[in-house]
């Protein structure tokens, strides 16, 4: 397919760095990440991607999710864990305390009953964004320390998404409220 300008052309490595180098620039928003119990070595890793790519500043751990280092989160993390700072920070009580202390404001992603829909969700400013395990969500300690609870509405039929996916979505809203806002 042709555009006016000519036919589109994928960009080459320099260009996507340059692309990449222009939305840091515009980016200053501090962004933190708490995951709670995750277990699957490919959902952390897929997490810790998601986390590169939106310059996640800093992952907590929480409950007995899978540590960045362990050999098979690498297979979906594609050395990305490198590039994210990370800490076990004890039960999920303990690192919501962590998170504060840091000046970041903790928003659970959950299906809840005061859940707000994300696009609607306090993401402005200094966030940490927090997720559950694959199977249960955040747990209700968890859920007790957040200072807000949002939800990715979905209209299919299905009601939930996998925990790695539902991380990028709501990683990537709370960047692109950020740049909007600009």
């Amino acid at each position: 397919m042709s555009t006016p300008a000519g036919p589109r052309k994928q960009l080459r490595p320099t260009d996507v760095k340059r692309l990449n180098r222009d939305w840091r620039r515009r980016t200053e928003g501090r962004l933190g990440l708490l995951v709670e119990s995750v277990t699957q070595p490919f959902n952390m890793g897929s997490i810790i991607r998601s986390a590169a790519v939106f310059g996640v500043e800093h992952l907590w751990l929480a409950g007995n999710a899978i540590h960045p280092d362990h050999r098979n989160v690498d297979k979906t993390a594609l050395g990305t864990e490198r590039l994210v700072a990370w800490e076990h920070a004890g039960t999920a009580a303990e690192a919501a305390a962590t998170v504060r202390k840091q000046g970041l404001r903790l928003v659970a992603i959950e299906l809840t009953g005061d859940a707000v829909p994300l696009h609607e969700a306090p993401l402005d400013g200094d966030v940490c964004l927090a997720v559950g395990g694959e199977d249960h969500g955040c747990s209700p300690a968890l859920l007790a320390a957040a200072d807000a609870v949002a939800y990715i509405p979905q209209i299919g039929r299905v009601g939930s998404l996998n925990v790695a996916v539902a991380t990028a979505i709501a990683l990537a809203e709370a960047r692109r409220r950020e740049w909007a806002a600009t």
